[in-house]
C-alpha cells in the first residue's frame, strides 16, 4: 500500500511560540484518519504545519515519498494536497459558482466547468444555490461549498480542519458522510475533528494528540471501544 503522508518529528508553531513537539504520524493511501484531542493541544497547527501555513521548525514530511517539508501552499497544491480550513472558508460576497471558479483559476474553461459539475454532483445541496451568494447560505451549506471548492484542484490526499464545527447535528452527520464518500473518488482524508465519534466511527484509524504530542494511535475502532479513551477524550459520562 502507498504511504500518502508520511512525518518524522515534527516541530512547528508559529514565529517564536512552540506548539507541536516532534510529531509522528502516517497515512497511507485510501484510508480516513482523524485527529482528535482537548482544545488548543496542537491538532490544527500539524495540519496548518503540513499545508505550510503554521511555521516548520524540524523534522521530515514526506508526500508520496517526496519530501515537502516546508513547501509553498501552492507547490502543495499542484503536488494533489488541499486543504480546507475551519473558519473563513468561503469569499459570503461572491456566489456559490464564483467561490467554485476560485479553486481553479488556472484551470482552462472547460476543465474547470467539468471539476464544478463533477463537485455539484457530489454535493447536490448545492445545485439549486449555484447563483446565490455564499453569504446567504447556511453553516452546512457554507462547509459543503468549502469542500466543493478544495476538490475543484483534483487533490488526491485532503486536510480538514474541523469541518463539522458549529453545525447541526443533522448537518455533522451530512458533512462526515460526504467526506468519507470522497474515498470512493481516490481521494486520500486526515480530518481534524471535534465531534470525535462521529468523525471516528467512518475512520480507519485515528490519532489522539495532547500538548503538541500524539499520545496513542490505533484502529478507529479501538478507540471507540476504550472506556479509559472514551472517558478522556470522546465526552463519555458516567451512567
Amino acid at each position: 500500500m502507498t504511504r500518502v503522508l508520511d512525518v518524522k518529528g515534527l516541530t512547528g508553531g508559529y514565529g517564536s511560540v512552540q506548539i507541536l513537539y516532534g510529531i509522528d504520524m502516517h497515512i497511507d493511501e485510501g484510508e480516513f484518519v482523524t485527529i482528535i484531542g482537548p482544545n488548543g493541544c496542537g491538532k490544527s497547527t500539524f495540519i496548518k504545519a503540513i499545508f505550510g501555513i503554521a511555521d516548520y521548525y524540524e523534522g521530515q514530511v514526506s508526500y508520496k515519498e517526496r519530501r515537502i517539508s516546508g513547501m509553498r501552499t501552492d507547490q502543495l497544491v499542484n503536488l494533489g494536497i488541499a486543504y480546507v480550513p475551519q473558519v473563513n472558508n468561503v469569499f459570503p460576497s461572491l456566489s456559490v459558482e464564483e467561490n467554485l471558479q476560485m479553486g481553479g483559476n488556472s484551470l482552462s474553461g472547460n476543465i474547470l466547468s467539468q471539476r464544478i459539475e463533477r463537485a455539484l454532483d457530489m454535493f447536490p445541496d448545492l445545485q439549486s444555490r449555484e447563483h446565490d451568494l455564499a453569504a446567504s447560505l447556511s453553516g452546512g451549506e457554507r462547509q459543503m461549498l468549502a469542500i466543493s471548492r478544495a476538490l475543484i484542484s483534483d487533490p488526491n490526499f485532503l486536510l480538514l480542519d474541523e469541518p463539522t464545527a458549529a453545525l447541526s447535528p443533522l448537518y455533522q452527520q451530512q458533512i462526515i458522510e460526504r467526506i468519507d464518500a470522497l474515498r470512493e473518488q481516490g481521494i486520500t482524508v486526515l480530518i481534524v475533528e471535534q465531534n470525535a465519534r462521529l468523525s471516528l466511527a467512518r475512520s480507519d484509524r485515528g490519532y489522539i494528540m495532547s500538548n503538541g504530542k500524539v499520545v496513542h494511535t490505533g484502529d478507529a475502532k479501538d478507540i471507540l471501544s476504550d472506556p479509559e479513551i472514551g472517558k478522556y477524550f470522546l465526552g463519555t459520562h458516567d451512567d
